[in-house]
């Protein structure tokens, strides 16, 4: 299948269960990514959403249904091999190399790549965070909260992805810094990367997404587009304080 066919969307999850042991932390989920969006998935914590993105991108196993990128089913592939097609996550908790410095993570990130572009785009990652080029030597397990977030930000640029999967991207960092991963990735979205977005400011989550999904113990209980959710009564009343 053509990897640029509109006819399907870029993700896709059909009646996705995933189990640790005897729970059931995601029952039956559907959800889809159309090229181009923005999507939002929100949800308490413990609502299986750090839980779908390890499922989307090959780190965990549904127990049944199925997981599709770029049409083809993503547990017959490796998790590298997603990441050499662009399906690339910034987890939640950064996952930096901590005993190497800032730029020799972000050339992990660009591992795979046998362009000859990848010097440009790190001076493109410095360009946008230029905290982390003053530094580009120091070891990335000294830097703040806020410059670790950073430097996973721009490694998981430096892999050129299709999709980018972010898992609460902003939790624990200073107001100024959440602006400005928050611009990034509308930043990134607008130069026409998919982004599925995991993030605890629901707020600022919806405001920001074309559609949005919120899940609840594992079960998606609303989902569309994500001005509508913002005025929804049951939205506003569990994540936005209303």
């Amino acid at each position: 299948m053509n990897a640029m066919d509109t006819s399907v969307p870029l993700l896709a999850l059909r009646d996705v269960r995933i189990a640790y042991g005897g729970i059931q932390a995601v029952k039956g989920l559907n959800l889809h990514l159309n090229a181009g969006e923005l999507v939002s998935l929100i949800g308490a914590n413990g609502a299986g959403k750090s839980t779908t993105l390890k499922a989307i991108c090959g780190l965990l196993a549904p127990s049944s249904g199925e997981v599709r990128y770029l049409g083809q089913a993503v547990h017959a592939q490796g998790p590298w091999e997603l990441v050499a097609q662009g399906l690339v996550m910034v987890p939640e908790g950064r996952g930096i190399f901590a005993r190497m410095s800032i730029d020799e993570n972000l050339r992990m990130g660009a591992y795979l790549r046998r362009d000859g572009e990848v010097e440009a785009d790190i001076a493109s990652v410095y360009q946008r965070f230029p905290r982390l080029k003053e530094r580009h030597r120091q070891l990335a397990g000294t830097l703040s909260g806020g410059e670790q977030q950073m430097l996973a930000m721009g490694r998981a640029l430096l892999a050129r992805p299709k999709l980018l999967l972010l898992d609460e991207p902003t939790m624990g960092l200073a107001p100024l810094i959440v602006d400005q991963i928050f611009e990034v990735v509308r930043d990134v979205h607008r130069q026409g990367v998919t982004v599925l977005l995991v993030e605890q400011n629901a707020q600022r989550a919806l405001e920001m997404a074309d559609r949005a999904y919120v899940l609840d113990s594992g079960e998606l209980v609303l989902q569309g587009p994500a001005r509508e959710l913002l005025s929804d009564a049951r939205v506003q009343a569990a994540y936005l304080g209303a």
